[in-house]
Parts: structure tokens; sequence; C-alpha cells
């Protein structure tokens, strides 16, 4: 399979110590703080951990996300709010912008912002495994999976989570609808990749490869589009990567058409299609070099070098001539002056996300607990909100090798 993907940096955040000398006022409140620390820095060491695997990935978000619900859900019937929500400030970059934080003093950005972070988590595990030169069916099957569990925590956090922050999220950072969206349609695109290499390799008709390859260039024609609005100095890259791919299963789309035409004695129609097919990996090729020369947030990458772009040319130039052979020989027929319009509808493979639940409150949360925490002992200045300019450090993620074949490097 050999794919490769665009990928923007992890999010960063500064350390929190969950550290309420005075306000904690039991061993038990005491302790669930410790394991809210604990958990939090082992959440964070394994992002950049090369051998993390999903597994291990949910087993640590699970216990992390479980401890923070006692800071969000409220166990006092008379109240819809934990007492205990804004007592902590937090403070996360954003995948686009460099490392300027945002700070919000509520535990529900911190929720969204980690949850932000896990799902990446889950769209750079894909593009590992999808790298490899020789990758497995188990692990092809990894690799789509990961994608839909990616786009289906992006969607949880943006219909059920992210309307709860009291502060709304400013124009242009991850928690905003535009760039969330572009992250689901993305990882539903790059799954239904995995999909069409799958097809392609089990030879299924040519006319279900084409209505795939069409409906995943449509996929990345949309995420583009939303990422429209963004200031091109942070959304660029990225938005070279999604019109290239968008161009690059366009020529998918029509090479692949064209062989359906070629079946059924259209060779003059089949001809114009993979003409069509040439133009659109022409162009794609072309953004490909435009995507290394963009400057921006993203994976350093020569995707033209790369070994799933090759395959496709030669594949077109191959059918093409092709059909001109066949049509020298056989049909005699016109070649059309408009190419084929293309009005395909897979009715299989599609890509939806897996539905995504956070888990439920720790049992270690209990009413006792939660009134445990006097917030009348908190220090008075506790609320002052750190200066909005101070930098976080990025996180140290793993330097992927480029594979010898693969022509790029894999973030």
């Amino acid at each position: 399979m050999t794919h490769w993907f665009h990928r923007n940096p992890l999010k960063a955040t500064a350390p929190v110590a969950f550290n309420y000398y005075g306000v904690a006022t039991t061993p038990a409140a005491t302790k669930v703080c410790n394991d809210l620390r604990l958990s939090r820095t082992r959440l964070l060491e394994l992002f950049t951990d090369s051998s993390c695997n999903p597994e291990m990935m949910k087993n640590a978000a699970d216990l992390y996300f479980s401890l923070l619900q006692g800071f969000i859900l409220s166990l006092d019937e008379s109240s819809q709010e934990c007492k205990l929500r804004y007592i902590q400030n937090f403070k996360w970059t954003d995948t686009l912008q460099g490392q300027v934080p945002s700070a919000q003093q509520d535990a529900v950005f911190e929720l969204v912002s980690m949850g932000f972070n896990v799902a990446l988590w889950y769209t750079k595990y894909a593009s590992r495994l999808a790298g490899k030169e020789d990758i497995t069916e188990d692990e092809a099957k990894d690799v789509h999976r990961s994608l839909k569990i990616a786009a289906g925590i992006f969607k949880h956090l943006k219909e059920s989570h992210i309307p709860k922050l009291i502060t709304p999220v400013e124009k242009g950072r991850d928690l905003e609808a535009r760039l969330i969206d572009s992250y689901i349609i993305q990882c539903q695109a790059e799954a239904q990749e995995v999909t069409i290499a799958r097809a392609i390799e089990l030879k299924h008709n040519p006319g279900l490869i084409a209505a795939l390859a069409y409906e995943t260039a449509n996929f990345y024609q949309k995420a583009d589009q939303t990422l429209s609005s963004l200031d091109p100095t942070y959304a660029g890259k990225w938005r070279k990567y999604l019109n290239l791919k968008s161009c690059f299963y366009m020529a998918y789309a029509y090479c692949y058409h064209g062989q359906t035409l070629l079946a059924s004695d259209k060779c003059g129609e089949a001809i114009r299609s993979l003409q069509e097919s040439e133009k659109f990996f022409a162009k794609a090729e072309a953004l490909c070099k435009e995507y290394g020369e963009t400057k921006g947030p993203g994976t350093t990458a020569k995707p033209s070098g790369h070994l799933f772009f090759r395959k496709l040319g030669s594949l077109i130039k191959n059918t093409l001539e092709k059909c001109q052979r066949e049509n020298g020989f056989i049909y005699f027929q016109k070649v059309p002056a408009e190419a084929p319009q293309l009005e395909l509808k897979a009715n299989y493979g599609l890509v939806e996300p897996v539905p995504f639940e956070f888990p439920a409150l720790n049992a270690h949360w209990t009413p006792e607990t939660v009134a445990a925490f006097d917030l009348t002992k908190r220090p008075k200045d506790d609320t002052a909100k750190p200066k909005p300019d101070e930098e976080v450090k990025p996180l140290k993620e793993p330097d992927i090798k480029p594979q010898k074949d693969s022509g790029c490097q894999i973030s």
C-alpha cells in the first residue's frame, strides 16, 4: 500500500501539577489529584512514544479522562455543574498556530484539547503504519480502523463537548468548527484510500474503484473548501495536500472509468477518459512540487517521489496506450472533445466515523471526595491567568525515517 499522509504537529501543553494544598482536605481527595497528575503525564509521554499502540493509547486515555470527569460531572443532584470545573487553568497550543497557547480556566477545555490530541495520535499511528513498504492485511485494517476512530473522536468533540465551553473558541484555533470538520473529512478520505488500495489489490470491478476514487476526491475537495477562509500562512501547506490528493484521486477515477468504458466497447470515450486522467495526474504532480515548497506546519515530504504516486503514473500511461492500440486495430472510434461526466456513486466501501464516547466517571470520585475539596481555602491570586504570549514547549515527536522506497518522511 505504501501510502503517504500529511500530518500537522501535535498540540503541546503546559504541565499541570493538580496540587491543591489546603483545598484537598482528605487523603482520598489528595490521591485523586495525584492520580490525575500521573495519568496526564503518562498520556502525554505516549503521544511521542513510537512503540505505543492503540490498546496502550486507549487504556491511558480512558484512565485520564475517567479521572478528569470528576472536575466536570456533578455528583450533587441539586447542581448540574461540578464545583471543581474552574479550579485549574489549562494551556494548549494549536496544530497550526505555533507555540503561543490558548488558556482557559475550564476542565472542559482540557477534556476537548486532550481528546483532540488523542484523535491526532490515531491519525499519526495510521500514517506510520501506512508508510511501510510491506504492509500486511492486518496492518492495513489497523490503518483503516485508526482513521475511523480519529474521525469519531473529532466528531464527538465537535457535537457534544466544544459547545459547552464558556469561552468561545477563537477563529483559526483547533477547536473551531472549520478545522474540526476538515480533520473529520480528511480521516474519512484517507481511510477510503486504504479501501481503494484493497479493491485494486483484489482486482475488484473497475467501476467500483472509479466510484470510490471519485467519492474520495470529493472528500478531499470538501476538506480543502472548509479551510479556504483560513489564513494561508497557517493553512496553506495543509490545503496544498488536500488539493493534490483531490487531483490524484480524480486521476484514479478517470483512469478506472476508462477501463470500464473500454470493457463496454466504448474505446473512443475510454481514450478521452484516460487523457483527462493524465491532466489530473499532471496537476497533482505540480501540486506535489508546490506542497514541498510551501512553508507551514506539517510533514516534510516529496510526495511525487512516493511509490503510491509513481504507480498511478505508470498505470495511466499503460492503460492509455492499450486503449489507443485497441482503437487503432479494432474500434476506429472518434475520441470525443469533451471528457466524460463522472456521475459515479459508490455503493460499498464508504467510510463513516466510529462512534466515540468518553469513559464513565472513575470510581475514586464519590460525593465525599468532591465534598473534601474546600474551595474557600484557595489562594486569592489562584485564578490569575498566565501571560497569553507565554510559549509552551512543543512535543518531541518520534523521528520516523522514510522507508527507502517511499520518497518521503512520515511524521
